[in-house]
């Protein structure tokens, strides 16, 4: 394996973290979101539902008042009546205060009716605005807790970048440029050992002449289906790497 890649394999190995890190705070993030989302739509639900009951009281109040006018045209067709002696003019106004009357009755039961919906969408009212109250005081806890997960996730992120930037200056720019083109592909591992002939990254079964192309380590090679950059898994170039870490606890579980 060549040497330019053992400090590529040390930066993947930050990259690896990062994206891990990323992951987490985008699932955190989400959280929030559905939080907030939630309370949101609390808030829209509460102010519908005001909204309701305030036009409600607008269509009470109307009917409220038309039933008020009735009343007075009643009174004053009862005056009218006890002054007239004509038995024709007495009939009509019979007649014009019955009519009167029915349309009273009719108003007064949409009234009842406008007042019964009213007193069940001002409890529905008091239950969304004693579930904005819970959701709000239960949510603050694990708001707070999650923004602190984020800030920590910031700061560990930046201590990170911080590193893999000070590796990077040290690299061969060719090789980190085709090595950051794979990466930004694929968002995983793009440097990846040999095992059994067969690919690290993609699991597919290699020829023996890739594997020996990859053991001589004279030049970067790619894997044929998957376009990874290969190392020979016991390459000396390997040792102080993350990798040779790992590679070792294999060895020691396998034993």
């Amino acid at each position: 394996m060549k040497e330019t890649l053992k400090p590529i394999i040390e930066i993947q190995e930050l990259d690896m973290k990062m994206i891990r890190l990323m992951r987490i705070k985008r699932e955190r993030q989400k959280e929030l979101k559905q939080i907030e989302d939630l309370r949101k739509e609390l808030h829209e639900q509460l102010k519908d539902k005001k909204e309701e009951v305030e036009e409600l009281n607008k269509q009470i109040r109307s009917l409220e008042g038309r039933i008020s006018e009735i009343t007075e045209k009643l009174k004053g067709l009862e005056t009218r009546q006890t002054q007239i002696k004509k038995v024709e003019e007495f009939n009509a106004l019979t007649q014009e205060m019955t009519a009167a009357e029915r349309e009273k009755i009719s108003i007064e039961k949409n009234v009842s009716d406008l007042v019964d919906k009213k007193v069940m969408e001002e409890e529905l009212l008091e239950k969304i605005g004693e579930s904005l109250k819970t959701s709000e005081a239960s949510s603050l806890a694990l708001e707070k807790e999650i923004k602190a997960s984020i800030d920590m996730i910031n700061v560990e992120g930046s201590g990170l970048k911080k590193e893999r930037d000070e590796r990077a200056e040290k690299i061969d720019p060719d090789t980190l440029a085709i090595y950051e083109r794979l990466l930004r592909n694929k968002k995983d591992r793009v440097v990846v050992s040999i095992e059994s002939r067969t690919c690290n990254g993609c699991h597919i079964t290699l020829t023996a002449q890739h594997e020996n192309i990859v053991r001589k380590g004279e030049n970067i090679v790619f894997c044929e289906h998957c376009s990874r950059i290969h190392y020979w898994q016991e390459s000396e170039v390997l040792e102080g790497t993350p990798v040779a870490t790992k590679r070792r606890r294999r060895r020691v579980a396998s034993t």
